[in-house]
């Protein structure tokens, strides 16, 4: 079928009138694009088309459907917004900017412009939740079609799809396109592993089917004697998510239990109660296996009862419970907002419920690059969440790792700037302790209490980090905090007048110039008396985080961050004089780093492997084995050394370890 009429058959429920203007954006569209061809050598168009015809089956709105056919004319063809607001108005032109690449870096610096464009998309999401639904369904249709580029090309697409889109996905609570974008990631970046667990999901459905069955008639029968009409269907847990537990859990394919399970559909919610009563009749429940979601929902509404039951045989089976509204909320996620909208669906939906619309809003006030504020959304907004609460029964949606800091400024600037102590589950810990997902957490606050340095070593999220910079920038007048930088003051420059610098001399051929790293605003702390000063990163030695560093204080230009064994730095004058301390806010005086590593089967493989490591000083903290064959084990450590230790050295014991063939440092 031709992506037109793919799409055509997606309108049926779409207006008379709307379906017009979908077809004449289609006709623009196609004439726009008429000469150019996709990397298959098919036209173009069919691309457009493809990511409207995804929209539609989600039940979006039509304005959101002609952005998705227009998305890439701007980009692409050489016409602009002012164009597509003249013949479709400004809601579709807006949609439209908002997932247009920012071209004007693309010459200076293809990283930068790729970080800039997703913050311009995460930002626009904020206003309008439509633009990342194209911008989903734009990166799923080119997923699909990923065979046809290079492979370098595929597996970095694959990773970002990974790190960033199937993540959104998720959060946004559309669990068919998460599902599936997640699929086709592994597929291009381990298509061996991918295969695998295809074979063996295959035969699994084949043998299983009758058993499966069988379960079901009886689950149906107890049902009916308690007057609920259930549907129930075969859940298949999706590729990925059976690679990801085999990684986690350090798991054969045939140790998953859960690969495939039952899902029950009925009402209402309390129609969902009886039937796990009726389960647990029917088959004993596997002891903390047991999930409410419906009680307590997802950040992402995601809502359902999760049972783990062992049946006939010893074999254990997880059977979902949910209404067949929750089923549709767990499906569209936030696009059922447009199909209650349209008078599709039976429910309404703020997308301002969604945490993660929230959290985006907040983040557009903070301060910071857009490497850094994508590196910050991948780890606090894209990563694994925990759920704490208040004394007051409240819940908190907090990034995992969070510590009672983090949940004293989520709760009130006030509470975080003068925190002292921490109580979890009414035991104290120390306010630099990881949080557990359900900890009841009390704050104890000292009116005296204000915040250090070494706070910021202690937080995960942007809004504590954030805080406690400007709490020092405004309080502490022996530091400078700077996004990832902390400068301190010699302890002289305090009471002493600036000590003249001996002239300058003209030096050719040395390049101290500086790479900004703050984006707008100046902090109005004195060095020197140097006032107003941003912190830059020299471009002739490039440090980046984790290496030595050391400031120095440029007139009119601000502190200066060089690597401590920077050979310019030997060249100028006045650097003993105008020289600073330097540090990375984040980091400690240890270094955590990951290896892969690929063995031969042993018995003392992690006792070997910790030994190697220990001679260098270095401390083994986690291994998993991730993959097991015949001779042949994959499997990942994470090492932890004083920052001073050569990793050279502690790599190269362990690859003269006998049952090793490789080694990889992984970050």
């Amino acid at each position: 079928m031709s992506p037109i009429k793919q799409l055509q058959k997606e309108l049926s429920s779409y207006s008379t009138e709307e379906i017009r203007l979908i077809e004449e954006a289609a006709k623009w569209a196609a004439e726009l694009h008429k000469e150019q061809k996709r990397a298959s050598g098919e036209p173009y168009i069919i691309h457009p088309l493809a990511v409207a015809q995804i929209l539609a089956s989600l039940g979006m709105d039509a304005t959101a459907i002609i952005a998705a056919i227009l998305h890439d004319t701007v980009e692409d063809t050489g016409i602009s917004t002012k164009d597509i607001e003249e013949r479709f108005g400004i809601e579709v032109a807006e949609l439209v900017e908002g997932v247009t690449k920012i071209s004007s870096l693309r010459a200076r610096n293809k990283k930068l412009q790729a970080a800039e464009t997703i913050r311009k998309m995460l930002l626009a999401m904020v206003k309008d939740i439509r633009v990342i639904l194209i911008k989903l369904a734009d990166k799923l249709h080119n997923m699909r079609t990923l065979q046809y580029l290079p492979e370098e090309k595929r597996k970095r697409i694959a990773r970002e799809c990974l790190e960033i889109y199937a993540p959104l996905a998720e959060r946004l609570g559309i669990s068919s396109v998460k599902d599936e974008l997640e699929n086709l990631s592994l597929k291009y970046l381990n298509p061996d592993v991918y295969n695998e667990i295809e074979t063996y999901v295959r035969l699994k459905i084949q043998s299983r089917a009758d058993f499966l069955h069988g379960i079901s008639e009886k689950i149906k029968e107890e049902a009916k004697k308690e007057g609920i009409k259930i549907e129930i269907s075969t859940r298949k847990k999706h590729t990925y998510s059976i690679y990801n537990k085999m990684k986690k859990k350090s798991k054969n394919l045939d140790e998953i239990y859960d690969i495939l399970g039952l899902r029950l559909l009925c009402y209402t919610e309390t129609e969902c109660y009886t039937l796990l009563g009726v389960v647990h009749r029917l088959f004993k429940p596997l002891e903390g296996r047991f999930k409410d979601y419906i009680a307590m929902p997802k950040a992402n509404r995601y809502q359902s009862l999760h049972t783990t039951v062992i049946v006939p045989g010893g074999k254990l089976v997880e059977i979902q419970i949910r209404t067949y509204q929750m089923h549709h909320m767990a499906e569209y996620g936030i696009a059922a907002h447009w199909l209650y909208k349209r008078g599709v669906s039976h429910a309404s939906i703020n997308p301002d419920e969604f945490s993660i619309i929230n959290r985006l809003r907040e983040w557009a006030s903070f301060k910071m690059s857009s490497g850094q504020f994508l590196e910050e959304i991948k780890q606090e907004i894209l990563k694994d969440s925990i759920y704490v609460f208040t004394p007051g029964g409240d819940v908190i949606e907090l990034p995992k790792g969070a510590t009672p800091i983090d949940f004293a400024y989520h709760i009130h600037t006030d509470i975080g700037d003068h925190i002292i102590g921490a109580k979890a589950n009414g035991n104290i810990i120390p306010i630099g302790a990881e949080l557990e997902n359900t900890q009841v957490v009390e704050i104890m606050t000292n009116p005296s209490a204000h915040p250090t340095i070494s706070w910021l070593r202690n937080v995960k999220t942007a809004r504590a980090r954030a805080k406690i910079r400007a709490w020092i920038n405004k309080h502490d007048t022996t530091y400078l905090v700077d996004k990832n930088i902390v400068a301190k003051k010699p302890a002289q420059e305090q009471s002493t007048p600036d000590v003249p610098s001996p002239p300058q001399k003209t030096i050719p051929d040395i390049d101290i110039s500086e790479t900004p790293i703050r984006e707008g605003g100046k902090i109005g702390v004195s060095v020197e008396k140097e006032r107003n000063m941003l912190i830059k990163f020299a471009r002739c030695c490039h440090p980046v985080t984790g290496d030595e560093i050391v400031g120095y204080v440029s007139r009119g230009r601000g502190i200066i961050v060089h690597k401590k064994d920077c050979r310019n730095l030997r060249r100028v004058p006045d650097f003993e004089q105008r020289r600073i301390e330097v540090e990375w806010e984040s980091i400690s005086p240890r270094e955590i780093y990951h290896v892969m590593v690929r063995a031969t089967h042993s018995a003392n493989l992690f006792s070997e492997i910790e030994g190697a490591i220990r001679k260098f000083g270095g401390h083994l903290i986690e291994g998993k084995i991730t993959e097991q064959r015949p001779d042949d084990i994959m499997a990942y450590f994470s090492i932890e050394t004083d920052r001073k230790s050569n990793p050279r050295q502690i790599l190269k014991a362990m690859r003269a370890v006998p049952c090793i063939k490789s080694v990889t440092k992984t970050n």
